[in-house]
């Protein structure tokens, strides 16, 4: 049995891998190189998002660990994850926010062959419809709730060039792994949590004010309540004991116990 000692050491360790699976992105030119990127896979190719609240999955299940773990690419996801790399003394570049960065990898996609898989309907057939009017071919279109195979079946038969994947943490992760495992054609898969239900119009965005601030998460538990109510009046607090414990857990790894910059 693993001593809750060696536990603290390990989830440290997880912690600090996943900061370091981060790719920063420190300019506009930046940003515009990385969507260029993104618009030529060679592979089946997972872009997924790391934000606090990732981050607080990732502490305590493995699936949703090994699914960040295994993506191809990470991206930082709000002020949270720059506030814990601020604490470790590392650069934290832009926020690639999904909620903004997914809309520019669509629209990049223009005319090429598009899967969505997640939320439900009215909110997919509006995003279809919205995707669809922005030049994009969706070539298949299911809502989250299903087994892995289900969209399995439906990428292997449609073949399409972009996957977007709004099933919710940790599911989209496993599955995303699982796609990239199935499929043999470049492809890229994005995992966008709640992209769907913006695109869809279920989800208001924040005024740009709070987003250039951060704050965004704050106008969401606004309007959301009670099912935001655990991930950020309960979940922020949580993450930043994390970023404390690990501070605490490095330092003391080192002659004198001094932190690790």
């Amino acid at each position: 049995m693993v001593s809750q000692e060696g536990t603290k050491s390990e989830r440290a360790r997880n912690f600090m891998a996943l900061m370091d699976r981060i790719r920063i992105i420190d300019d506009e030119a930046a940003e515009q190189a990385l969507l260029d990127e993104l618009t030529r896979p060679g592979r089946p190719f997972i872009l997924s998002f790391l934000n606090a609240h990732a981050v607080n999955l990732g502490w305590n299940q493995p699936g949703m660990l090994e699914g960040l773990m295994r993506s191809d690419m990470v991206l930082r996801d709000g002020i949270g994850v720059k506030l814990g790399l601020q604490a470790f003394h590392r650069p934290y570049g832009l926020n690639m926010n999904g909620t903004d960065f997914i809309p520019k990898i669509a629209r990049a996609y223009k005319g090429r062959r598009v899967a969505l898989f997640g939320t439900r309907s009215p909110w997919l057939d509006n995003a279809r419809r919205t995707l669809e009017e922005w030049g994009l071919s969706i070539v298949a279109c299911h809502d989250g709730f299903d087994p892995p195979e289900t969209y399995l079946r439906l990428a292997t038969g449609t073949k399409p060039d972009l996957i977007i994947m709004a099933m919710g943490m940790p599911k989209q992760e496993e599955v995303s792994v699982k796609l990239r495992e199935a499929l043999s054609h470049p492809v890229l898969l994005v995992n966008g949590g709640a992209i769907l239900d913006y695109l869809g119009g279920k989800v208001p965005r924040a005024p740009v004010v709070m987003r250039k601030v951060g704050m965004e998460w704050l106008f969401r538990l606004a309007v959301e309540p009670r099912r935001l109510f655990s991930r950020y009046v309960l979940g922020i607090p949580i993450y930043f004991s994390h970023v404390a414990e690990v501070r605490r857990s490095r330092a003391g790894d080192q002659p004198g116990g001094r932190a690790v910059r």
